[in-house]
């Protein structure tokens, strides 16, 4: 993979000084015969209108360094942190998360999938990556020797699948044993944790490098069943020392747990949302100052204006009831912005919040842009982020959608370019 490259240019009031393409979304092959760097100087000049010629992501490279610093003055010295970049980093894009977060204090990489974890080794990370989701097939196994990367175990079965094909491999892996507390999704039953880690420490090549779990209810403010958990987990380990069984390194919180309390946080944590700067729960707020990472932005691309009595859009859900200047803007919900946010998503323009209306399409949205008589083709609309004194968060509009910050944040496609940005 490549490098990411800073390129100044102009820019309105409104908007950074400064950004670096992320070279894997802009899809440029280390294949081809121009190096990736002469292709991206040659680009210098009309990069920030290719790139932002009608929506794309904002990822703020000085949010996510913050971040990271104050999650660490949370631990102690022994306690690592473990990035979790999973799902192109939470819609943020993995390899520019993945090195910023490295460089300012992570030392550990999440990822879901064996591909998510083979695109950062092909990248040139060379961290420490767990993988999180359970893992089984020979060819599976075979590319996780290969690119050194460290599955979790979570049966008998799965911990013999890969002592089978390891030894014909004469190769080693590290590994960490998953334990479920209360989850109830991956993970041997906490009672049975010793057999389970006897099994796998009899198998010559698996190393364990950790025993964890997961936390299902981190973020209530209720603790109960988080410290029901927390006793099972202790429990499981108490059970394991009596056994004389050598425990190199434990983890159970999640970005919850790692705000609430430091009991929780063990030899390592294993923070996702809270890297990117959102809260798991709106009573951790006080927690620490952390930052949004990302944002979204679009342009104008049409300014009419429509009269009394005109519908918009598929389906006329919205009728206009006095003449109203209407802008369209080139996003819809291909590129994430869900369709049952219609005639509920607000925006921010120049500082000023205003309506979108009618059923947001596939690749563009409306809104009643009345406020602002001077509004001109090209304009930036701020959907996600700071405006002025506007912000608009992810949580705004899980708020409204009834669902979690996590959703919206994954949910931002491809086909919209990630520009970084630094103060």
């Amino acid at each position: 993979m490549l490098d990411d490259v800073n390129i100044p240019v102009s820019s309105s009031p409104h908007e950074r000084d400064t950004l670096a393409l992320n070279p894997d979304r802009l899809l440029i092959s280390s294949r081809k015969s121009i190096s990736a760097k002469e292709h991206l100087l040659q680009l210098r000049d009309s990069a920030w209108d290719t790139l932002r010629d009608r929506a794309w992501v904002e990822i703020d490279l000085a949010a996510l360094a913050h971040n990271v610093r104050l999650l660490k003055r949370l631990l102690s010295a022994k306690t690592q942190l473990m990035a979790v970049v999973k799902a192109d980093a939470y819609g943020h894009g993995a390899l520019t998360v993945a090195q910023t977060v490295l460089q300012h204090g992570a030392s550990w990489l999440g990822v879901a999938t064996i591909g998510e974890g083979i695109e950062l080794r092909k990248a040139g990370i060379d961290a420490p990556i767990l993988i999180l989701g359970a893992i089984h097939s020979p060819e599976q196994i075979k590319a996780i020797a290969h690119f050194s990367l460290q599955p979790t175990l979570v049966s008998p079965q799965q911990a013999l699948a890969f002592e089978d094909t390891l030894s014909s491999l004469s190769q080693s892996v590290s590994v960490h044993v998953k334990l479920d507390t209360g989850m109830s999704r991956l993970g041997m039953p906490w009672q049975q944790g010793v057999e389970f880690v006897r099994l796998v420490e009899g198998c010559p090549h698996l190393q364990i490098a950790s025993i964890y779990s997961h936390l299902a209810t981190a973020d209530d403010p209720d603790p109960t069943v988080m410290r029901r958990q927390q006793g099972r987990f202790e429990a499981a380990i108490a059970n394991l020392r009596r056994a004389g069984i050598a425990i190199p390194r434990l983890h159970l919180a999640n970005s919850a747990a790692a705000l609430t309390d430091p009991s929780l946080h063990y030899d390592m944590v294993r923070v996702g949302l809270g890297i990117y700067g959102l809260y798991p729960a709106p009573h951790l707020h006080s927690a620490i100052d952390l930052q949004p990472v990302l944002q979204v932005k679009a342009r104008v691309t049409q300014v009419k204006i429509i009269a009394a009595g005109t519908g918009v859009s598929y389906g006329h859900q919205f009728i206009a009831d006095r003449e109203m200047r209407l802008a369209v803007v080139g996003i819809g919900y291909a590129d994430g912005v869900p369709r049952n946010l219609s005639n509920q998503l607000k925006v921010s323009i120049r500082g000023q919040m205003i309506p979108q209306v009618g059923a947001i399409t596939m690749d563009q949205l409306m809104l009643d842009a009345s406020a602002i008589p001077d509004l001109q083709v090209g304009e930036v609309v701020t959907l996600l982020g700071q405006d002025g004194n506007n912000f608009i968060g992810a949580d705004d509009w899980a708020a409204t959608l009834g669902t979690i910050s996590w959703e919206i944040l994954c949910s931002f496609k491809h086909r919209l370019p990630r520009v970084a940005v630094s103060e």
